[in-house]
Order: C-alpha cells, then structure tokens, then sequence
C-alpha cells in the first residue's frame, strides 16, 4: 500500500516536502490535492514513471497527453511558447483552476505532447503543489485521480487511498478539499482564445 504523508494545506512543512520531492526524483508516482481535484502525479522527465501513471489510467500511450503543472507563471515559458495576448489572458487566471494548451517548447518531452506538438499547462492555487514544484525544480505531470472522464471526483485522501494505494507509492493528506471539480481547458494555440472544457474556472473573467 501507499505510504500516506500528512502535510500542511496552508504551511507545507519543509521536511515533509523534501521527502515527496525526494521520493518523486527516485522515480515514484504520488497522490496529492490540488485546487480542483486529488490528482496523481511525478516528475515529467521520468520516463519510467510517466509509463506508470498512463497503465494507471487505463490509457494507451497512443492516446491524448496527460497536463503538467508549474510552481509559477514565470517557469510557462521554459516549457511552452505563449504570445503577448495569451500571457494576458493566463496572468488573469492563475495561480488558479485552469489547464492552458499551448504550443510545446523543445525541452518537453515527446510522451507529454500532441502529434501537434502541444502542452497542457497548470499553475495550481494550492501551497503544497507549489512546494512540490519549487522543491523539485521542473514540472509534474498531473491528472485527476480517476479512471473515467465522468468517474466521481475524490475530496479526501481516504478515498483515494481506497481506489489507488495498491498503483502509486504515496498519498498526500492535506485535509478534505471543499469543491471538487475537474480544471477549465483553454487553447491558446490559435488566433483565438477557445474554451474547450468549462470546468471550475470561470473562463469569462478571462476572455
């Protein structure tokens, strides 16, 4: 079973932090709140690992790339091109609730990106990914702790727990999340902002 990890939602303890960090550098695939859903994550630049979450999932590898998150908006760029009027519309939204498509820079690798050669992008609104992600020093892969698009959306650790503790290596207990509701989706690939999942982000502050 999956080791549990109780960690400060609002003060990540630093010791406890580093033991995630160090256990996701070492190849290992970890449950964690965000500030939409529990998600399931690692280290994007581990191959092995990132193999592991799409078995996970049930989803071939064929199939649509899974998201990655960052600690900030400032990193976005190392990872993926945005244009001016795009870096408006995301300075608006985040930290926050939404997945951003973009077009991927060459420093991703090739299993997180589309045969378009594009990213999904979030800077979550939560203290303990964005510890993770300053502490790791490159992005994670995220997506939610579920195996079906319409599959319920799990609130506490607990239940996760329940369906992942035999598939991933540790689960984050940061206390029971109060919404739970999948990110918005919006591309910025094209000449136009196009919504492409209305989640719980609320697109029309940003557009």
């Amino acid at each position: 079973m999956a080791a549990i990890v109780s960690i400060n939602p609002q003060n990540p303890q630093a010791r406890l932090i580093g033991q995630v960090v160090d256990a996701l550098r070492h190849g290992a695939v970890v449950c964690y709140p965000t500030d939409t859903v529990y998600g399931i994550g690692c280290d994007i630049f581990n191959q092995k690992a990132v193999k592991r979450i799409y078995q996970i999932k049930q989803r071939p590898l064929s199939g649509r790339p899974f998201s990655f998150m960052c600690p900030s908006l400032k990193e976005l760029s190392t990872y993926a091109h945005i244009s001016n009027a795009g870096y408006r519309i995301m300075k608006k939204g985040l930290p926050g609730p939404f997945t951003f498509v973009l077009p991927a820079a060459k420093i991703v690798p090739k299993i997180m990106t589309t045969k378009q050669k594009t990213v999904g992008i979030r800077v979550p609104d939560h203290a303990v990914c964005r510890a993770m992600l300053e502490t790791l020093g490159n992005p994670m892969l995220t997506t939610s702790a579920a195996l079906e698009p319409e599959a319920p959306l799990f609130m506490e650790a607990y239940e996760v727990e329940e369906h992942f503790g035999r598939q991933v290596d540790l689960i984050i207990d940061s206390g029971p999340l109060l919404y739970a509701a999948p990110s918005t989706i919006i591309s910025l690939v094209g000449d136009q902002p196009e919504i492409l999942r209305q989640g719980k982000g609320d697109a029309s502050t940003l557009l």
